[in-house]
């Protein structure tokens, strides 16, 4: 019981201006649009929100991990599996299994992974560098594969983008519940906190970091399941939009991004404050240039406004 209150007060210190944030946009899109959020059309709005949730929660792991841990290849990453399951397997090779469809995007998501975490932590690159190289090397390839929109989607992985939206979140969830129940989780947050430290109590540093890059991968690979379901064909150009928003949803969700503290929630919680911002400002017909500006503005207030309430706690938990 006090596990789950600390844990429960260290989530409401960490994401409070997300929490706050969600509260009022949820009211703002209740009174603009109150229907869409009738439970009749849950199922869709999820659907329409998973690939950001998704590549947010893709994000977590390896910022997690620490040592400037920012992959920027998630949204590539997911436009490769994209284009992979839909160009390569579907339509070429007339594909179709679940099971395989399936199994290909999280192995291509934990070969992503693997080859980041190669280059992060055992070439020691840094990592926004190396996954920028894993970001353009992507794109590339996805072009090539695809060099323009085509489609469609399986029936059943279109669904998933309505009444099983849920689905592929759950799995992540699940996944993750069960990492958090392995030693593994304390020593990624250890390492997070202070690699320095986990190092001299004899912790794998490099170990840890690089299964934080196969779980990044492997989530990475789920939500381009997601993106698939979505938009139902292969798009080359859609996957790497979602990179920074990601970025900016596990920052505002109060997840640190010099590692070890946060979690998962919180990164969900912010790509949804994200996903409800773009609903009001699109009922307003804003521009998608005025979303770019509230992008960064939320990205750069989130990162101080955590940094100034963790001051603010360690204060008042010295007196």
């Amino acid at each position: 019981m006090g596990n789950l209150s600390s844990a429960a007060a260290g989530f409401l210190r960490s994401a409070g201006f997300a929490i706050v944030l969600f509260v009022l946009l949820l009211a703002v899109n209740l009174l603009l649009n109150p229907a869409r959020y009738l439970p009749g059309n849950w199922g869709t709005l999820i659907g329409l929100a998973a690939p950001l949730i998704g590549a947010s929660l893709a994000s977590a792991p390896v910022i997690l991990a620490g040592r400037g841990g920012i992959d920027i290849s998630v949204g590539p990453a997911m436009g490769f599996v994209n284009a992979v399951v839909i160009q390569a397997l579907f339509l070429n090779l007339g594909i179709a299994s679940p099971a395989l469809l399936i199994g290909a995007a999280l192995l291509t998501g934990l070969a992503v992974g693997a080859i980041n975490g190669l280059l992060a932590t055992i070439v020691r690159i840094q990592p926004i560098v190396a996954t920028l190289g894993t970001y353009l090397v992507l794109a590339g390839i996805t072009l090539t594969i695809v060099p323009a929109p085509v489609g469609p989607a399986p029936a059943w992985l279109k669904a998933m983008s309505a009444s099983w939206s849920v689905l592929p979140l759950a799995a992540i969830l699940v996944i993750w519940l069960g990492i958090r129940r392995l030693p593994y989780y304390d020593l990624l947050m250890a390492v997070g906190s202070d690699d320095r430290a986990a190092y001299s109590a004899g912790v794998p540093v490099t170990k840890v970091r690089f299964v934080a890059y196969l779980i990044t991968g492997l989530f990475s690979g789920i939500a381009g399941l997601m993106l698939t379901a979505l938009i139902g064909s292969a798009d080359p150009n859609i996957g790497a939009n979602y990179t920074l928003i990601a970025i900016a949803s596990v920052a505002l969700g109060g997840v640190s991004l010099a590692g070890g503290r946060g979690g998962l929630a919180g990164a969900a919680l912010g790509a949804i404050d994200i996903f409800l911002l773009q609903s009001v400002l699109t009922s307003f017909n804003v521009s998608t240039y005025v979303l770019q500006i509230a992008y960064g503005t939320i990205l750069v207030a989130a990162v101080v406004l955590t940094a100034l309430q963790e001051k603010l706690f360690n204060g008042v938990r010295a007196r």
